[in-house]
C-alpha cells in the first residue's frame, strides 16, 4: 500500500491491511486471554498446589524477559509480518494439543508448564513485531489513530477473554482450546493477507553490538528515555492491581463479584479513551499532556486508596485506566516516529520489556509495601509517588516536558 496520500485525505478507514491487522490482533490476543484463564483453572484442578498457578504466570512472563534481544533482533531482520503469522499459527497448534490431552486424559502439570512457556515464547515475539509493523501499514500522519486503535485490542481483549474463556470452561475446557485454536488460525491467515509497503532494510550482522542496539538506542535518545521510563516508574509504583482481593474482602466487603467489577474497570477506562484518541487525536501540547495524564493517574490511585465505597472505588479505577492509556498512545506513537524502520523491532521489544517489567514488578513492590504498611496506605503512598515521579521527570527530561508535536526534530542524544 502507498504511503503517498495526502493528510488531508488520509482516513483510517481506507486501509483494509490495517483492518486485517487489528482483527487478527484482537483475535489473537483475546485467545491468548482465554487460553491463560483455562490453563490456569486446569493446573490448579490437576494439583491443588498454588505454587504450581505460580509456575504458570514464570513460564509465561520468562520468555518475554529471556528473550527481548533476540526477539527485536529478528524483528529488525526478517519478514515482521510472516513472524506474527508462524507465531499465531503455532499458538493455535499448542491450543489443539491442549485439547487433545484434555481429551486424551494425559494432560498434567509437565505439559501445562510447556504449552504455557511455548506460548509465552510466541507472545515474545509477535508482539515486538506486531508493533514494529504497525507504521508499515498506515501513513505517518494518521499513525496515533492506528496506535489508539491497536490500543483498544489490548483493553477489549482484557475485558472478552477473561470473560469468554469463563464461560466456556463452565461447558469444559476442550470448548476454550477449540475456540481458540480456530481463533488463532483465523488470524494467522488475517495476518498472512495482510498487504504493506515494501521496505528495504538495512542487515546488520548478527553481532552483540547489533542485538543490544535497541538498548543503546533508547538510551542515547533522551525523550524516548524518558518517555519509557516514566511509564516504567509510574507504572511500578502506581498500580494497585494484586491489593484489589485485599480491598474487596476487607475494605469495600463486596466479594467475589466486586473484585471483578475492579478488575474490569481500569480495562473498561482504558478502552474508553483509546476510542476516544482513535477519533480525536492529540495534535499539540504531547508533553504536557503525559505529565498531566500522570498526575491524574496518581491522583485517581490515592482517590481508591482512601474510598470506602465501591462506586467511588470503580470510578477511580475506571480513570486509572483511562489516563494510563494517554501515557500510553503518546509513549508507542513516539517511540515509532522517532525510530528507524531497521530499528523498530529492537527498540519494541526494549519497550515491550519495560512495559512488562512495570506490572510485574509494581504487583510485587504493591505487595511488599502492603505487608509492612498495609493495603491503604501502600496504595495511597503508590499515587503519591506516580506524582512525585512525573515532577521528577519533567526536571529530568525538560525536552519532554516541552514536546509539542510526535514529528519535530528531537533526536537529542547522551554522550555515548
Amino acid at each position: 500500500m502507498s504511503h503517498t496520500l495526502l493528510q488531508s485525505e488520509a482516513s483510517i478507514h481506507k486501509y483494509p491491511s490495517f483492518a486485517k491487522f487489528w482483527i487478527s490482533r484482537m483475535l489473537s490476543t483475546t485467545s491468548f486471554q482465554m487460553l491463560s484463564v483455562a490453563i490456569a483453572w486446569q493446573m490448579y484442578a490437576l494439583t491443588k498446589d498454588a505454587f504450581s498457578l505460580g509456575f504458570v504466570g514464570l513460564a509465561q512472563f520468562a520468555p518475554m524477559v529471556l528473550l527481548t534481544f533476540v526477539v527485536g533482533h529478528v524483528a529488525d531482520r526478517f519478514d515482521r509480518r510472516k513472524i506474527v503469522f508462524l507465531c499465531q499459527i503455532i499458538e493455535g497448534g499448542i491450543a489443539v494439543l491442549l485439547l487433545i490431552g484434555n481429551l486424551a486424559g494425559w494432560l498434567g502439570r509437565e505439559q501445562i508448564l510447556v504449552a504455557a512457556a511455548i506460548l509465552g515464547a510466541c507472545r515474545a515475539f509477535e508482539g515486538p513485531s506486531s508493533s514494529a509493523l504497525l507504521p508499515q501499514l498506515v501513513p505517518k500522519a494518521i499513525l496515533q489513530q492506528a496506535v489508539a486503535w491497536s490500543m483498544s485490542v489490548g483493553q477489549t481483549s482484557q475485558i472478552l477473554g477473561p470473560a469468554l474463556g469463563g464461560l466456556l470452561i463452565s461447558l469444559g475446557p476442550a470448548f476454550v482450546y477449540v475456540t481458540a485454536a480456530i481463533a488463532l488460525v483465523v488470524a494467522g491467515t488475517l495476518s498472512f493477507l495482510i498487504r504493506m509497503e515494501r521496505i528495504n532494510r538495512k542487515i546488520e550482522p548478527v553481532t552483540l553490538r547489533s542485538i543490544f542496539m535497541g538498548l543503546v538506542f533508547v538510551y542515547r535518545h533522551k525523550v524516548i528515555l524518558g518517555t519509557i521510563s516514566l511509564d516504567l516508574f509510574a507504572v511500578l509504583l502506581g498500580g494497585a492491581t494484586a491489593l484489589l482481593p485485599i480491598f474487596a474482602q476487607d475494605i469495600l466487603h463486596t466479594g467475589p463479584w466486586g473484585l471483578g467489577l475492579m478488575r474490569t474497570a481500569p480495562a473498561v477506562g482504558a478502552l474508553m479513551m483509546s476510542i476516544i484518541f482513535a477519533y480525536f487525536p492529540l495534535k499539540k501540547a504531547y508533553g504536557p499532556t503525559l505529565f498531566g495524564a500522570l498526575a491524574v493517574f496518581g491522583m485517581a490511585t490515592m482517590i481508591f486508596a482512601l474510598s470506602t465505597n465501591l462506586v467511588v472505588s470503580l470510578v477511580a479505577l475506571l480513570i486509572t485506566g483511562a489516563s494510563d492509556v494517554v501515557s500510553v498512545v503518546i509513549r508507542t506513537s513516539l517511540v515509532q516516529l522517532q525510530t528507524p524502520d531497521e530499528m523498530r523491532g529492537r527498540v519494541s521489544a526494549v519497550n515491550s520489556l519495560f512495559i512488562g517489567t512495570s506490572n510485574q514488578l509494581g504487583e510485587f513492590e504493591s505487595g511488599m509495601l502492603a505487608g509492612f504498611a498495609g493495603a491503604v496506605p501502600a496504595v495511597f503512598i503508590g499515587g503519591i509517588g506516580t506524582i512525585a515521579v512525573a515532577g521528577l521527570w519533567m526536571y529530568l527530561f525538560p525536552s519532554l516536558r516541552r514536546l509539542q508535536s510526535l514529528t519535530e526534530d528531537i533526536q537529542e542524544k547522551k554522550p555515548a
